[in-house]
């Protein structure tokens, strides 16, 4: 329950003001006691308005403060997913021999499962009309996926060219001095897109296959390769330089 001032809450004051008087001319008890009561309807009240109030991050652009809520609830809702599957998995994969299977597909959702705070992390140093990364750290990161390119095939490749071009663009709109974020956000939220996109394919899989056959086994592992490097983009776009 989140701590709030009474003072911005009317409704609470009152309430609390109405238990003082009760407290005091009906029950008669003493004010040193009344006191207390009231105060602690008053907090307790207010806490549950707070609560029930839309989150805020306090961003200077509405847009870009819906978008990026949005995202945190993305992560969130994936993160609760991985936990699912890293349960399952443990479940399903028994035979001594697949413990290092078992152990790559937990490590995938264990990363997935870090979102929520990496995006949390992210959201404080979005506040203000500055840019959140300077144009030497954009390319830093550009070159980064470049460098992960050769190496990479199908989805996982198709996923770094995708954050390529929009490094790329967000770049331009850095050099132009326009504010980039939400395109930084969409990006983060194309990437937990397809991360749960994966995540399910990856449950599905584990559900169907016969991990007794090495072919099926190597696609289960396979798949928690493609969803840790896609956390790995996602540090990639969170990712600030040290001062």
């Amino acid at each position: 329950m989140k701590l709030a001032n009474p003072l911005y809450y009317p409704l609470p004051m009152l309430i609390g003001a109405i238990a003082l008087v009760i407290s005091v001319r009906v029950a008669k008890l003493p004010s040193w006691v009344a006191l207390p009561v009231a105060g602690a309807i008053a907090l307790t009240g207010a806490a549950l308005r707070k609560g029930q109030e839309p989150e805020t991050l306090n961003l200077e652009n509405p847009a870009l403060e819906r978008e990026l809520i949005a995202v945190q609830q993305q992560a969130k809702q994936l993160a609760e997913k991985a936990i699912e599957l890293r349960t399952e998995a443990a479940r399903l994969i028994t035979d001594s021999l697949q413990m290092d299977l078992l152990a790559s597909v937990q490590l995938a959702c264990d990363r997935v499962i870090e979102l929520p705070q990496k995006i949390d992390a992210l959201a404080p140093r979005m506040q203000g009309s500055d840019s959140l990364l300077s144009v030497e750290d954009l390319r830093r990161q550009l070159v980064g996926v470049q460098t992960r390119l050769p190496s990479s095939s199908g989805i996982v490749k198709a996923q770094l060219n995708k954050l390529a071009e929009s490094l790329q663009h967000n770049i331009q709109l850095a050099q132009a001095g326009e504010d980039y974020r939400q395109a930084q956000v969409a990006s983060l939220s194309t990437l937990i897109l397809d991360s749960a996109g994966v995540l399910q394919a990856m449950q599905n899989k584990l559900r169907s296959a016969n991990l007794a056959d090495a072919q099926q086994s190597l696609e289960v592992r396979s798949l928690s390769d493609e969803l840790s490097l896609f956390q790995e983009n996602v540090d990639l776009l969170v990712s600030q330089s040290s001062p």
